[in-house]
């Protein structure tokens, strides 16, 4: 229902939304065609390239060319859709998950436990997300899990704040108090009025994050934090294309850093149909905000 009452419209958001939607799924169906593809040897493999020759330019043999390892730069920009799109998706969910109930019950409970949660997620929201998750990932080591969890932690303050806020204003309407005077709990009375009620701004944040993890996650590859050399990744790609580009190799680096760029693209395309949609031009001020009383 909400998806057709969105797309029926012929708005510029709701076109916006479905050209990052077209994008994002092209980007997604890469992601599940490609190993397979790999696995029956229609497309070679991204990680072995003794064969080839290094630094070979684009050609027949080699759409994108090779890189210093000889490995074919056009199925490892393909195999690290799918990465970038895993690892993505499990930190934004996991996000999520932690961060919408934490919001939830810091808001609606307060006292004690709300101004240490308040200041816990104030105190990781003030770090910039790209230093935060370097330490992250130096803390727990490479790996599509550890990265995942890395990013997980930066974005979990945002949820939280974007909802206890939400929830403080919500929880002060009369039909809040009309319900606990007829006896109704809290967690029915959360589940009942007060989560429908906040959860419309979190998809908005949500492809807007999603938009960023993209970028940061590629640049702990660049940095050499994200994930093994071995996995097909834009960013630890990029890094070893660097030492190549001043000497003219170029396709190297073009090839992961547009896909890079698509994805953003497209993410933030939904993100901004969404907002306008959904009436989410407030998301960003509701997230740097808090109430003075905590």
């Amino acid at each position: 229902m909400f998806l057709r009452r969105f797309f029926r419209g012929q708005t510029l958001s709701n076109k916006m939304a479905l050209c990052g939607l077209l994008i994002v799924l092209l980007y997604f169906c890469v992601a599940v065609t490609t190993p397979f593809l790999v696995e029956l040897r229609i497309l070679p493999d991204p990680h072995v390239g003794l064969d080839n020759p290094v630094f070979s330019p684009p050609s027949f043999a080699h759409w994108c060319g090779t890189d210093r390892l000889g490995r074919d730069v056009c199925i490892r920009t393909l195999e690290g859709s799918g990465v970038a799109l895993k690892v993505v998706f499990c930190a934004i969910t996991l996000a999520v998950f932690i961060g919408v109930p934490l919001g939830l019950l810091s808001g609606y409970i307060g006292g004690l436990l709300d101004r240490i949660l308040v200041l816990l997620m104030d105190t990781i929201y003030t770090i910039p997300v790209l230093l935060l998750s370097v330490v992250m990932a130096f803390v727990l080591g490479r790996g599509i899990i550890n990265a995942a969890a890395a990013l997980c932690v930066v974005y979990v303050p945002q949820y939280f704040r974007i909802v206890r806020n939400q929830v403080t204003q919500v929880k002060t309407e009369l039909y809040i108090d009309a319900a606990i005077a007829l006896g109704a709990g809290p967690i029915w009375i959360l589940r009942k009025y007060v989560l429908t009620n906040v959860l419309t701004s979190v998809p908005v944040l949500l492809t807007m994050n999603a938009a960023d993890a993209v970028l940061v996650l590629g640049g702990l590859g660049f940095l050499g934090l994200g994930l093994p050399e071995s996995v097909p990744e834009w960013g630890s790609d990029l890094n070893m294309a660097l030492i190549a580009m001043p000497t003219g190799i170029w396709w190297t680096a073009l090839y992961p850093g547009f896909a890079m760029f698509g994805l953003v693209i497209g993410l933030s395309l939904i993100g901004e149909g969404l907002e306008s949609f959904l009436g989410g031009g407030e998301v960003v001020n509701k997230i740097g905000s808090l109430d003075d009383d905590c």
